[in-house]
């Protein structure tokens, strides 16, 4: 445990760099980012230090993507000013805001960089927001990589896309705003939601296929997957449990026991 005695070292960008590609982030590939700083931290630069690494390590030639989405529901989003949600980190909204970021035009936007950024954050308002056709979707297609930093799967909205391609039968009724016809609207919509704890399971079923490495990253752990690995160990086990990511009835959780009762309504 760090303390005083035992300070946590500060790590360059070129270290972290050096320790990204150790782990298998693809030089010229799509890279899907979640990150929690504080578990990574010190790095030189702070967030702009490990958004330099993540560049240094896929090249010219990559894109690096991250979450961007709102943390309201109420506010009409607009993808020049909007923050993203605290949820989401100081990583991804510094990287929101840097020159050249592309970002989606809807609520449930990704930010992105690279030759593939408009590809990734071009699409429609996706309902639910992770769809094929969505920012996830687009990296799953491109056949880009996963990274989770200093998080486990339960940060991970890849498995959200694999719950919709295996039609998984919770909704949960939500709404989100927007702008038409010059003023707010509000669009209602059902999410493939729930308290997310249970995507950790991925971690030990990616982990037995061989499809995920783990590694030092700063002073935290890095996990790297393929997106269609994630989608595809997942849809397995969704197509023998279609509820393998809910808690059980008797865990007393609010957010599955909502899911579930969404089944019955």
């Amino acid at each position: 445990m760090t303390d005083e005695h035992h300070p946590r070292r500060e790590w360059s960008r070129e270290e972290v760099a050096d320790q990204l590609r150790a782990l298998g982030v693809k030089e010229g590939g799509v890279l899907l980012v979640h990150t929690a700083f504080r578990a990574l931290r010190p790095i030189h630069g702070g967030p702009g230090g490990l958004i330099d690494a993540l560049r240094m390590a896929i090249g010219p030639r990559g894109t690096l993507v991250m979450p961007s989405w709102t943390g309201s529901d109420e506010e009409p989003f607009d993808p020049a000013a909007t923050p993203a949600s605290d949820d989401l980190g100081v990583v991804a909204e510094t990287f929101r805001q840097l020159p050249g970021i592309v970002r989606s035009d809807h609520p449930f936007a990704f930010a992105a960089i690279g030759p593939h950024a408009r590809r990734v954050t071009d699409t429609p308002l996706p309902l639910p927001p992770h769809v094929p056709d969505s920012p996830v979707g687009r990296v799953h297609d491109l056949d880009g990589q996963v990274l989770l930093l200093g998080v486990n799967h339960d940060a991970d909205t890849t498995l959200h896309l694999a719950e919709l391609i295996a039609d998984v039968p919770y909704r949960l009724p939500k709404h989100i705003t927007v702008w038409r016809d010059g003023g707010p609207v509000q669009i209602p919509y059902g999410e493939n939601d729930h308290c997310c704890q249970g995507f950790d399971l991925a971690d030990g079923w990616l982990r037995e296929a061989g499809m995920q490495t783990e590694g030092p990253v700063a002073n935290g752990v890095g996990r790297l997957i393929r997106s269609r690995d994630i989608v595809r160990v997942a849809t397995e086990r969704l197509a023998g449990d279609p509820l393998v990511f809910l808690h059980a009835p008797d865990a007393n959780c609010e957010e599955c026991d909502e899911a579930r009762a969404s089944i019955r309504a």
